[in-house]
């Protein structure tokens, strides 16, 4: 029994970690100032190991996110007892701390607060002065939790390249006086295209977790979706392109129970029920798509939601408008010339039965070689097209090379039928 209570706490734990350091991280943030960061990261890791020492042992509480809020909270008010010199801490607590320090401590945990204070953490890692890939870098460690290993994922590099970038960010931080503030006018705008980078990323590790045994981390897609809703809600970030990733989500995340069967395989978008998408998230994705057209600007998340809303349109996979999407594609390209916008340009292409052409725009993506050799989805994507062309040989190559590539087992499971089905018709 205390096996059993022991792995489910572990489950709690970790979901939680997910979900709640963010939060916890940015309200101490706020309290301690960000030069203080690594003392709160410390905080938070307390109180998440004193909930991993304690809850097996004890029944889970009924609120296991206000238990860790509050063991953070008490954290916080021993530290702040503890310390003479209140100067250390940010300039919008210290002249309150020695009269009122409970009760000060209290009003940055209300869901006003945490709101807030997340926004701030969030443009305060988005530092224009830091390299823009280490703003993103940090911004997703510290706002999200993310490990060096996913982060690495989402910017297509290595772990000992994003290790030396959140470094350089904490050190510059730590260094200069960087203040908790939403700026404004110019700044605002600089700092605002990194915090929709930061969000973007979020949301795509969770549509396309990295984990062994979870394809899709609803968690993270949910955590994403709710920090950019805040931002919508926020006068910092009410802006045509804020509704325009919101919708590019709310499209997104109604597929979500379409997307893998109980054997825990990939269901490709032709094979997907309908019946199963999500019309309320849908006509949540046009009401924020429309939100959006304000202005005369048009941004990448524009084009990227226009794109989601016409698979959304569309009664069936047969009755998909490809043409219309090629020239979306063909509108991104010219804003974001990412691999990734040219991968996804050229299925577009194989299903208007150019698959040559598509095989030929993959293999001139810039360090392609590098991709081919380091990446699931460029391998998974020309075993498909060669299958299409009956170039089994190649196929084959390509597939063994995703199937290396990937851990995620539905992943593993695709690749795997795809195999099956080369041996058969060999």
């Amino acid at each position: 029994m205390k096996d059993s209570n022991t792995g489910y706490a572990d489950q709690i734990v970790d979901h939680l970690f997910r979900h709640q350091s963010g939060k916890m991280i940015s309200v101490l943030t706020r309290i301690f100032g960000i030069h203080n960061l690594g003392m709160v990261e410390d905080v938070v890791q307390e109180a998440f190991l004193k909930a991993m020492q304690v809850w097996p042992l004890n029944q889970i509480p009924d609120n296991p996110a206000g238990w860790l809020m509050q063991t953070a909270r008490n954290k916080a008010i021993d530290i702040i007892r503890r310390q003479q010199n209140f100067q250390q801490y940010s300039k919008e607590l210290s002249h309150q701390l020695q009269q009122e320090t409970e009760a000060t401590v209290e009003q940055f945990f209300s869901d006003s607060e945490i709101a807030d204070s997340q926004l701030r953490l969030i443009f305060a890692c988005c530092q224009p002065a830091l390299k823009e890939e280490d703003q993103i870098a940090f911004t997703l460690k510290t706002v999200s939790g993310f490990g060096s290993n996913e982060i690495a994922k989402a910017l297509v590099t290595n772990e000992t390249t994003i290790q030396k970038r959140l470094y350089r960010a904490k050190q510059f931080i730590k260094e200069h006086n960087i203040q908790l503030v939403i700026p404004s006018g110019k700044e605002l705008s600089h700092r605002l295209e990194t915090v929709y980078t930061v969000l973007y990323l979020l949301f795509n590790e969770g549509y396309n977790s990295s984990k062994a045994d979870e394809l899709i981390r609803k968690d993270l897609c949910a955590e994403a979706m709710r920090l950019c809703m805040l931002l919508s809600n926020h006068k910092a970030g009410r802006m045509p392109a804020t509704h325009a990733l919101l919708s590019l989500m709310c499209f997104h995340a109604s597929r979500f129970d379409s997307r893998v069967d109980e054997n825990n395989t990939i269901i490709l978008l032709q094979y997907q029920d309908r019946t199963k998408w999500n019309q309320e998230l849908i006509d949540q994705g046009y009401y924020y798509l429309s939100l959006s057209s304000a202005g005369n600007m048009i941004s990448v998340y524009h084009i990227e939601s226009a794109i989601a809303a016409e698979h959304a349109m569309a009664i069936s996979f047969a009755a998909t408008n490809w043409h219309r999407i090629l020239g979306l594609y063909d509108l991104l390209l010219v804003q974001k010339t990412t691999p990734t916008v040219i991968l996804n340009r050229s299925i577009v292409l194989a299903h208007l039965n150019r698959v040559g052409e598509a095989i030929a725009e993959i293999r001139a993506i810039e360090n392609i070689d590098f991709l081919i050799e380091s990446q699931y989805i460029y391998n998974a994507v020309l075993g498909d097209l060669f299958l299409k062309q009956k170039k089994n040989d190649q196929a084959e190559k390509y597939l063994l090379n995703a199937c290396r590539l990937t851990h995620s087992q539905p992943e593993k499971n695709l690749i795997a039928e795809k195999l099956d089905f080369l041996k058969r018709n060999n």
